[in-house]
């Protein structure tokens, strides 16, 4: 139990299913009060809340696109309704949508991935930040990825440039907002087995990575939650602002 995390509040954009709602539960272990988010999966959903209900946590269920500005601003608005504070913002939903090489790029695709990846961080950030103000700070964590760093696999180019874009708006939001004692870090995952890779990633693809990481095995969900707990806590890493965790078994050391 990390004592400093009881009875915060928590939200976790794209919690239903994968790190998301790894992340959301292990939250709930520690006794903080979570909103689970979710846009398509509710079944999913409500299993994670019921989880972190288990676990000795508290929970809601929010709905919405954060492709939408709106969505973002209302599901911060809820979860200070519900819970009476945001303290903890994870901005992890987001997703790869499809493999596709360059000369199939559409404007309609393009939109979609940075509204999905980028837009959505930046106003849940605007909208938490917001609140964050006023109750004396907080921790706003993004999720970016190993493929920020190489570029991404075949087909992942303009996904990789979304969360080169997230790494980027981590340190400059950390120096923007430190005034106000918001700490904003992130965490990288390298090829962990989640449904995006389930949807996108063939196996054989999946083998070309594992060659490359010097663990010699891809990454579990639950290998993510440790780098998000410590981020979050403030007995932990309350030094520790504008920085990128990796979490990918040494497939890339920066």
């Amino acid at each position: 139990m990390i004592e400093d995390l009881k009875d915060k509040v928590v939200l976790v954009t794209g919690s239903s299913t994968g790190i998301g709602a790894a992340v959301a539960k292990a939250f709930g272990a520690n006794g903080a009060s979570v909103t689970v988010h979710f846009n398509n999966s509710q079944s999913e959903a409500e299993e994670v809340a019921a989880e972190i209900q288990r676990l000795g946590g508290k929970s809601t269920v929010m709905q919405g696109d954060v492709s939408d500005s709106a969505v973002c601003a209302r599901l911060v608005d809820d979860t200070v309704s519900t819970f009476g504070r945001i303290d903890v913002l994870i901005n992890n939903a987001g997703g790869l949508l499809k493999r596709i090489p360059i000369d199939e790029i559409t404007d309609d695709m393009f939109s979609k991935l940075l509204h999905l990846n980028v837009r959505s961080s930046l106003m849940c950030t605007r909208a938490a930040a917001a609140h964050m103000k006023t109750t004396g700070g907080g921790a706003i964590i993004n999720v970016t990825s190993i493929a920020a760093r190489h570029g991404g696999a075949a087909g992942a180019v303009l996904y990789a440039g979304t969360k080169g874009f997230i790494s980027t708006v981590t340190r400059g939001f950390a120096k923007e907002l430190v005034k106000d004692n918001i700490r904003v870090n992130a965490v990288s995952p390298g090829v962990i087995l989640t449904p995006l890779h389930e949807r996108s990633s063939t196996p054989e693809m999946l083998e070309g990575f594992k060659a490359t990481i010097p663990m010699n095995r891809l990454g579990e969900v639950d290998e993510c939650t440790g780098a998000f707990l410590f981020l979050a806590s403030e007995q932990m890493s309350g030094y520790i602002t504008g920085q990128i965790i990796e979490v990918n078994g040494g497939q890339y050391m920066p």
